[in-house]
């Protein structure tokens, strides 16, 4: 699914000569729809269109806020022609979905935009018709949307990756203590004596001698023993 989104001051539809919708500030779109797109695209693309950050907040910094956050209004227009293809120099437009199958996915993308956004924000064109549409682009600014080859995750499958995410940090968590642990002398390997090389045995290594430690009581008696003698 694409859509070619348009930040204008105004736009409207005609059929006929006749104004079908129409919209102030907000958000012209022309929506794509090809042969196996699902609702998953139809909720990426949306979801896009209504969270990027195409306004000025009240500070007149620009990007800062939504086509929602500033309560403007959005008119979707269904464009097959957006997935054509040329064979040479004549249009192919294989690659678009069907009106018969596109239609109930259009008015899907209406309604679901409705439900997210404000039902008196979101307004639609004539599916199939020949239509006239005039628009005054603010900037200008066009972006688009693509679903294609975006990887959609099932919410199971996220959830998945949550507890899968929780459980490696758990482990982490518990080798860090481990090592914590052995770090503070718990489960300390004795270590090895040290050596020491002396001049006068010809080279010879000997362990170095550790100096006696007296225990408490004999460093109680150690004065009294030192009188009597």
């Amino acid at each position: 699914m694409r859509g070619i989104v348009q930040r204008v001051a105004s736009a409207q539809v005609s059929v006929d000569g006749k104004v079908v919708s129409k919209i102030g500030r907000g958000l012209m779109v022309l929506l794509g729809i090809k042969e196996g797109d699902t609702t998953l695209d139809m909720e990426y693309v949306c979801r896009k269109l209504l969270n990027m950050r195409l306004f000025d907040d009240d500070s007149g910094k620009p990007w800062k806020r939504s086509v929602m956050d500033a309560g403007l209004e959005v008119l979707v227009v269904s464009q097959f022609t957006l997935y054509c293809k040329l064979k040479g120099n004549k249009p192919d437009f294989h690659a678009a979905m069907k009106s018969s199958k596109s239609k109930p996915m259009y008015e899907g993308f209406l309604d679901l935009a409705s439900r997210t956004y404000q039902n008196d924000r979101i307004f639609g064109g004539k599916f199939g018709a020949m239509m006239m549409v005039s628009l005054v682009n603010d900037g200008p600014v066009t972006i688009e949307i693509c679903s294609d080859g975006v990887n959609h995750v099932p919410s199971k499958n996220k959830d998945k990756r949550k507890g899968a995410s929780a459980s490696s940090s758990q482990k982490k968590a518990s080798n860090r203590k481990e090592n914590e642990r052995k770090t503070n002398g718990v489960g300390r390997k004795a270590s090895k004596p040290e050596t020491v090389i002396e001049g006068d045995t010809g080279g010879e290594v000997r362990p170095k001698e550790s100096s006696p430690s007296l225990s408490h009581a004999q460093l109680f008696w150690a004065p009294t023993m030192l009188l009597l003698s």
